[in-house]
């Protein structure tokens, strides 16, 4: 069984973590590869004492690879898509972060779980994930999360003319917008007031930030719309965040938003479920009079 494992990040719980899947590599035949950045950083005695091959990017992996183990948090979790795109390799997350939202796999009790998720005992879920086309080139014009648009070196408001299928729907003077996909829904979206979305809706929410219209609310919108958007205001530039990464767009290019072709499959444990995870993550429901 291949193995791919990516983190961002040294320390102990990462270095506990990695010697938890060296110790069942044996046991359980594993081939285990790490991203080429993440050794660089790690602790000499786990390079030296370990055995185990390095990738480096995408053209590294294929179908042949069972699963994507990514250390950290969600962040970490949502630059592991650029590895994976669109070779439907299954990534689950081990939480070594805050609050592990996507990043579901608590590093408390690991190995029991390490040995569930390597004999397979997970579920698969498939998560849209969009893709923007615009004249600045990109590495990977793709985002799991959210892509958003938003002011660059100004205090002053944007406004953001937003056309769905080619029909005008607004024009939102606003410090941005944030268009995200169920996965992303529980992140920058709902911090700005944006709903919360199951991951099987097949919608995408269309969130405000800081609009100067009182009536300009959060919309939902089929996941198959074209959304096209054209960003004016004093500067020349304004910004274009794709999940982590950050992009500058020239005002008045047209950004065109779709559903990508592909989705990323994200893994989780059989006894863990998106309903679980908002009511322990985000206290989702917590009242005194519900014990």
């Amino acid at each position: 069984m291949k193995i791919a494992i990516f983190s961002q990040h040294s320390g102990k719980y990462t270095n506990d973590i990695l010697l938890e899947l060296f110790s069942l590599k044996d046991k359980y035949g594993l081939e285990i590869f790490l991203e080429k950045k993440f050794v660089s950083i790690l602790n000499e005695d786990l390079n030296s004492t370990n055995k185990y091959d390095i990738f480096s990017s995408y053209k590294d992996l294929d179908n042949s690879f069972k699963l994507m183990i990514t250390i950290g948090g969600d962040g970490t979790l949502l630059r592991s898509i650029a590895f994976v795109k669109d070779l439907q390799i299954p990534i689950i997350g081990i939480n070594t972060g805050r609050l592990g939202f996507l990043a579901t796999l608590n590093k408390e009790l690991l190995k029991p779980k390490l040995e569930k998720i390597i004999k397979g005992e997970y579920q698969i879920e498939n998560r849209t994930l969009l893709e923007v086309n615009v004249k600045e080139k990109t590495d990977f014009a793709f985002a799991l999360n959210e892509i958003t648009v938003g002011r660059k070196n100004t205090t002053s408001m944007i406004k953001i003319k937003t056309n769905l299928n080619g029909d005008f729907l607004n024009s939102y003077w606003a410090d941005g917008l944030i268009i995200s996909t169920p996965t992303g829904s529980t992140g920058y979206s709902l911090s700005c007031g944006g709903p919360i979305m199951s991951p099987k809706s097949q919608t995408l929410a269309l969130t405000p930030i800081a609009p100067h219209n009182l009536n300009a609310r959060p919309i939902i919108i089929p996941d198959d719309t074209e959304i096209e958007l054209i960003v004016s205001g004093r500067e020349d530039f304004h910004l274009l965040s794709l999940d982590s990464r950050i992009i500058s767009v020239k005002n008045e290019d047209i950004i065109k938003i779709n559903k990508a072709k592909f989705s990323i499959r994200i893994a989780h444990l059989n006894e863990d479920s998106f309903y679980k995870t908002l009511r322990n993550k985000l206290l989702w429901g917590e009242d005194k009079r519900n014990t």
